[in-house]
């Protein structure tokens, strides 16, 4: 269990908050809006009210105990650079921000900011992914242009071997791991026979898994 500071409980802070939560950490949510602070005092390990922009009044948080602290100020961009200038400057070493535009996501670039996140475009993505690839339920970018994509079994390919699947592509496409039911397969030979409902994590380049699509249809 980790401890993280959100700043900025609009729709993104909040849900990024609660998701924390769910998942067994705390979380210490931070807004200037004590209306919001008093919506969410309930659900929030702790709530606190405070002006982000002001590095005199952040100074009084302890960032030390937490893991990460992410800037989810929405759409002004001012507030949102003053804050993580002011993160940067009182020694914050983990700082996730969000960005609104181009400019913004330029700027906090100039700052070292560690992890600047796009949500509208990274779920634009996730989205136009599902839509083309429907067999892919999931999928992670490792960088250097590597993906892994998780793939659900369908009735069409079940019996298959993954040496029927993956083809030509079996020396370049990792498989990662098979789950069936609570069995979990790491090591598979090419005449594993799939079932349907299998749950196949692959790892290969954007091209390798788009050439690989149309069989797992």
């Amino acid at each position: 269990m980790a401890h993280f500071t959100v700043i900025g409980l609009g729709r993104f802070g909040i849900a990024a908050s609660l998701e924390l939560i769910h998942l067994g950490h705390t979380v210490t949510g931070v807004d200037r809006d004590s209306k919001v602070i008093e919506k969410y005092v309930e659900d929030l390990t702790q709530a606190i009210i405070c002006d982000s922009t002001d590095e005199n009044a952040l100074r009084e948080l302890d960032f030390a105990q937490s893991e990460a602290v992410l800037v989810a100020i929405g759409e002004d961009m001012q507030s949102s650079l003053l804050c993580t200038l002011a993160l940067k400057n009182l020694g914050v070493g983990q700082i996730w921000v969000k960005a609104t535009t181009k400019a913004h996501h330029t700027i906090l670039s100039k700052l070292g900011v560690q992890r600047i996140i796009h949500p509208e475009e990274e779920i634009g993505v996730r989205v136009a992914q599902a839509l083309n690839y429907p067999m892919v339920n999931n999928y992670l970018p490792l960088g250097h242009g590597l993906y892994v994509v998780e793939i659900h079994i369908k009735q069409t390919r079940h019996d298959n071997s993954l040496g029927q699947i993956l083809g030509e592509l079996k020396a370049s496409i990792k498989t990662l791991l098979l789950k069936r039911d609570e069995q979990l397969f790491t090591e598979l030979a090419s005449d594993f026979l799939l079932k349907k409902q299998d749950i196949l994590l692959l790892c290969g380049t954007r091209s390798e898994l788009k050439y690989l699509a149309p069989r797992l249809a």
